[in-house]
């Protein structure tokens, strides 16, 4: 294939993507309401292959969210309702004994848990105990289960969209540092305005025949995560991400007088790495084949919020993550060469 027939299939790849964009949002709209910029970042995560969640008080409909785009997308789906109860081997699966019939011999064979899905709803995920959280870590990063020695391998894409209730409230526990890490975006779902919300109100409270459309297949997944690998960045962009993540870190290199007086733990080098992914898909769904400053400023907040740690000193002054993000925007100089 020639460099011109390479660039020729990426453009109408580009306009593929965002056709299948506009598609998901025209049926998501159907039953979810004014929460668009919530729908991008799932998508986005979608298109980088990444795994996010959704963070808000009951009621906001982050279950329906997630299940309502799974009926959209031609994928396989599974719910997992997170429990204090729940053990790991309810999300991988088990060995069980299971008779021949033919010889009457028995035999261990193994059951699929949930977790072997393209999409996985892991439900107010921070309801159950770590142990079973991280049940989770191997199928996130390897895309592959272990159980009794034996690796199973999963079916791409794989997804977790998991969602949670804020760590205030009561019966919940805080996701160990190493998996939140492995989250690209914590999405944040906020209460509606009130014509908004008198909105859903209305329409939820009659008689509805809700028909959705499968408008993206697991195929076309794959060919939009290949294609954001391809989006180029400029060097002004990727090292501005990297300052932007190092500033966030409390210790002597890159660190800022406020990152040291209220930050524990900065945000990881996987920070920077989804800053990237995630502003070159934010770019496609622009129409744009090029990151800029602006993408990585966009996306911030989902990326970074979940992984800078506050101390004590912060929490007794209401400084929250956000403020800490809010002050790092400030601070860090973007490149002029970078801003489109």
């Amino acid at each position: 294939m020639t460099e011109q027939q390479a660039v020729a299939n990426d453009s109408q790849l580009v306009e593929k993507l965002r056709k299948g964009h506009s598609s998901v949002l025209r049926e998501l709209r159907k039953v979810i309401i004014a929460q668009d910029e919530v729908v991008d970042q799932v998508m986005i995560s979608l298109m980088v292959g990444a795994h996010s969640m959704i963070t808000g008080v009951p009621g906001l409909a982050k279950t329906l969210l997630i299940k309502t785009l799974a009926q959209i997308l031609d994928l396989s789906f599974k719910r997992i309702q997170f429990t204090p109860d729940l053990m790991p081997a309810d999300i991988t699966g088990t060995d069980i004994i299971q008779e021949d019939m033919a010889t009457g011999k028995r035999e261990l064979v193994f059951v699929k848990g949930p977790v072997f899905a393209n999409i996985l709803l892991a439900d107010e995920i921070n309801r159950t105990p770590p142990k079973t959280q991280a049940a989770l870590l191997e199928a996130m990063e390897e895309l592959q289960v272990t159980v009794q020695g034996v690796t199973y391998p999963m079916e791409r894409p794989f997804f977790v969209l998991a969602t949670q209730n804020p760590i205030e409230l009561e019966g919940t526990y805080p996701l160990p540092e190493a998996q939140l890490d492995r989250f690209m975006f914590n999405i944040v779902i906020d209460y509606l305005g009130e014509e908004d919300e008198h909105q859903v109100v209305t329409t939820t409270t009659v008689q509805q025949d809700i028909r959705l459309e499968r408008t993206i297949t697991g195929a076309d997944i794959v060919e939009f995560q290949n294609l954001v690998r391809r989006v180029p960045a400029p060097e002004s962009v990727s090292r501005y991400a990297v300052a932007l993540v190092r500033a966030s870190r409390p210790g002597r290199n890159g660190g800022l007088d406020f990152t040291r007086e209220y930050v524990n733990w900065g945000a990881s080098p996987r920070a920077a790495q989804y800053l990237m992914l995630a502003g070159k898909a934010r770019a496609l769904l622009h129409g744009r084949f090029n990151v800029s400053i602006e993408d990585v400023q966009a996306l911030a907040y989902p990326v970074m919020r979940h992984r800078i740690l506050t101390n004590f000193h912060a929490e007794s002054q209401r400084i929250s993550t956000e403020d800490i993000i809010r002050r790092l925007l400030e601070a860090v100089e973007a490149p002029k060469s970078g801003l489109n």
